[in-house]
């Protein structure tokens, strides 16, 4: 590929139209060398990398016995809240009470449905009845934020308010002000930690805001989903907030409900659910799912918990992880910085720990790049995605998920990724310009 059209000093808005249509007509011609390429490239989905995969192969040859420490066999029946010995080192990583966690199978997307699904049914710890017999049913979600949340919502005929996700986490008094006067509105999706796709960390004092504030809906409750809790990308591991002892101080025990999973930490098809809460919701989580349940798979819980033997197993273990994908969002936002930085046509912050990075383009154009990027061989998330019903209403973010492709590719794709957005941005500012 030959090297890119020259670049503009300033911001693309800025220029003269001959120059404009100049840098236009270059990027035309850079996006056909693009297309005869014949990329086929894949930046759709926050997938661990083969490598990152591999790094947890030592789970094969386990587990080493039939049974954990306190003599349970492993192979039998029994034990809904999952092996304590699994739990005590998770309960250490999540900060929570041992008593108080869940461990189950391999898919914390599973656990949210059934919780949502007990909800529906029967109503929760402080329910005046079931969700399924109120009028209207509603949730805040933050945005930009995790497109399966949104589709679990649409399953269930659930309706949907969105507010901001600001650099401190969702705009908590924005947040206050609908649930204190809305009783529709029973719960809220949060991604606390590295949020699916900004990197968001919410500070202990929005955490603090969102298990205090007074709410209409008696049984308001929390999905805290901390999916990325343990990814970092930097040396600096931010700790999570301590939503649930922030609730319980706040005299609402009940409205968190904590959900994480190793997914990304061992196998992604084959790691450890896991689910956190008060006493009072934890035994009302494990009464119904033992209606259909009698355990987990706890064979893969005694794996798990030999391999890592304690939370700073777990910790070293993430370490490389790091290694190994870090290189990639570094790749990542050289190459924005170095196509795109000063331009005024695109806006992203550098994720410190999760999956994703968070683009926003010119206003207008988010899902032309993705139609341009999909016809050069470059797959991505479906612009829209990161918000309900696919609807940006400004029709300008991106997710990006650099984990899954090498690095080459990685740099290959952002490449072109890059390509596509300035040439939108050219087609918009001239089409603006008449």
């Amino acid at each position: 590929m030959s090297e890119s059209p020259a670049r503009p000093d300033g911001p693309l808005s800025a220029l003269p139209a001959a120059e404009l249509t100049a840098f236009h007509r270059a990027q035309e011609a850079a996006y056909a060398e693009l297309r005869a390429a014949g990329l086929k490239l894949d930046l759709t989905r926050g997938k661990p990398a083969a490598a990152q995969l591999d790094l947890s192969d030592g789970l094969l040859t386990l587990p080493r016995g039939t049974t954990d420490s306190g003599g349970t066999d492993v192979r039998n029946y029994g034990g809904l809240e999952g092996l304590r010995d699994l739990r005590a080192i998770f309960a250490e990583l999540l900060g929570t009470p041992v008593e108080q966690l869940v461990a189950g199978d391999n898919s914390s997307l599973v656990m949210m449905r059934s919780v949502l699904s007990y909800l529906w049914l029967h109503g929760g710890v402080t329910s005046e009845r079931p969700w399924s017999a109120e009028e209207k049913v509603t949730f805040v979600c933050p945005v930009p934020g995790y497109d399966r949340h949104f589709t679990l919502l649409d399953w269930f005929g659930i309706d949907t308010v969105t507010v901001p996700m600001n650099d401190d986490g969702p705009d908590a008094e924005a947040i206050a002000e609908l649930v204190a006067h809305d009783p529709t509105i029973k719960g809220m999706w949060l991604v606390p930690t590295y949020a699916n796709p900004t990197g968001t960390i919410t500070s202990p004092a929005v955490a603090e805001r969102l298990a205090s504030m007074p709410t209409a809906a008696p049984d308001f409750t929390i999905f805290w989903d901390n999916a990325y809790a343990l990814h970092h990308l930097t040396e600096e591991e931010t700790a999570s907030a301590d939503i649930l002892g922030l609730a319980e101080a706040a005299g609402n025990p009940h409205r968190p409900i904590v959900f994480a999973s190793t997914s990304k930490i061992t196998y992604a098809g084959a790691g450890v659910g896991f689910l956190a809460a008060s006493t009072d919701v934890v035994k009302w989580y494990t009464t119904h799912l033992g209606k259909g349940a009698i355990g987990p798979d706890k064979v893969n819980h005694l794996r798990h918990a030999q391999f890592f033997g304690s939370a700073d197993g777990v910790r070293a273990h993430m370490v490389k992880h790091r290694e190994l994908i870090a290189p990639k969002f570094d790749a990542v936002d050289r190459i924005l910085t170095e196509r795109l930085g000063g331009l005024g046509v695109a806006e992203w912050k550098v994720p410190v720990g999760g999956y994703f990075f968070s683009l926003d383009v010119l206003d207008g154009t988010a899902a032309r790049v993705v139609q341009l990027a999909r016809e050069a061989g470059i797959a991505l998330t479906p612009a829209g995605a990161s918000f309900p019903k696919g609807l940006d209403p400004r029709d300008r973010n991106i997710r990006l998920a650099p984990t899954f492709p090498p690095p080459e590719e990685v740099a290959r794709a952002m490449e072109g990724v890059t390509t596509c957005v300035l040439l939108a941005a050219a087609e918009k500012l001239l089409d603006a310009n008449g």
